[in-house]
């Protein structure tokens, strides 16, 4: 890959994460390249890896390249560099390496908006430089402890190698699964020691939350302080499902008049479809990704796509007489390409 289209893609991923969140960091621009994915960054931030480079589709070089192209677009916007410490959900709490061969220090800056005010910078940086969460997980596969040789329901990493609870003396915790997110947050504030518990998803390929590990105490303590205002949170959230939902209208509203911009040959309630589609709460579909969310031009088109290829080619009937996923994208590629110089033309 040419520099000069190495730099427009940078551009490009960093514009999308400033746009959603006032500033960029390194790991946006990455996984926004698709480089690293968000497991990925999950392995390396739980220590299991000494490196991010490690699990990276590209070299260190590249890597390296990429941070420094990072930082002249960032300089040329008049954004603020902020360093920001990384480290490792681990009981060391060791500083997370990006690479093996470089300094560390260019890979951690976040790259700050100057619009963001005072009082939301200073809380930034802090949550930034906050220690993670300890993380326990909840292995698919048998494991042995490196420290004593036994195994367990859940390990912890330390110096790379996974420790049983009783050697990370934290086997006086009690489990807590998620689900409610009152208690789940009460008692982690009253637990002088708490984890974390993930678990991989090999179906997502993505690490998921399972729960917490807690001090009994904690966890009796929170579940008293949940009894005692549970009314007020019923309508707490009563109020937050009302405020969530006018929000999806307004963006789904946006997404719908920009695909007409982009695709003006597409019919209106065509257009308000593939939006309320694609831009449903929890849905993961594309349009509630961050670039979706900033009306990229790109992420608005692959929602179109989307759309097409379920209901103006025969890639659903292909699928199910089992022609391979891929083959069947390249089968119906045509009709693609057609359907959307049909809509790009304005009617």
């Amino acid at each position: 890959m040419s520099k000069p289209n190495l730099a427009r893609r940078v551009a490009d991923a960093a514009e999308i994460a400033l746009t959603t969140r006032k500033y960029v960091t390194f790991i946006d621009v990455v996984t926004g390249l698709r480089w690293l994915h968000s497991r990925h960054v999950d392995t390396w931030r739980q220590g299991r890896v000494a490196t991010l480079a490690e699990l990276a589709d590209v070299d260190e070089d590249r890597l390296l390249a990429t941070v420094a192209l990072l930082k002249e677009w960032a300089l040329a916007r008049g954004l603020k560099p902020v360093d920001t410490p990384y480290v490792a959900g681990t009981r060391d709490r060791r500083e997370l390496r990006f690479t093996a061969r470089h300094p560390q220090e260019p890979f951690r800056v976040h790259w700050v908006s100057p619009d963001l005010g005072e009082a939301r910078l200073r809380r930034l940086t802090e949550r930034q430089s906050k220690a993670p969460d300890l993380v326990a997980v909840a292995p698919l596969n048998d494991w042995t402890c490196a420290g004593c040789g036994d195994t367990g329901p859940y390990l912890i990493m330390e110096e790379a190698q996974p420790h049983c609870l009783t050697c990370a003396d934290m086997d006086h915790l009690v489990f807590l699964p998620a689900g409610n997110a009152a208690l789940s947050r009460r008692a982690k504030q009253e637990s002088g020691l708490s984890a974390v518990v993930m678990q991989f998803n090999r179906r997502r390929k993505i690490y998921q939350r399972l729960g917490l590990l807690v001090e009994q105490a904690a966890l009796d303590a929170a579940e008293e302080r949940c009894l005692a205002d549970e009314e007020v949170r019923l309508r707490r959230r009563e109020r937050d499902r009302v405020r969530r939902a006018e929000q999806d209208v307004e963006f789904q509203a946006r997404m719908a008049a920009e695909i007409a911009r982009l695709f003006p040959g597409c019919p209106p309630a065509r257009a308000r479809e593939i939006a309320e589609h694609a831009g449903q709460r929890g849905s993961g579909r594309v349009g509630r990704s961050a670039a979706a969310k900033a009306l990229d031009e790109n992420a608005i088109t692959l929602a179109v796509i989307a759309s097409i290829r379920h209901l103006d080619t025969d890639y659903d009937s292909l699928l199910m007489s089992g022609v391979p996923r891929m083959e069947a994208r390249d089968l119906i590629r045509d009709a693609i390409e057609g359907k959307l110089e049909e809509f790009r033309r304005r009617a």
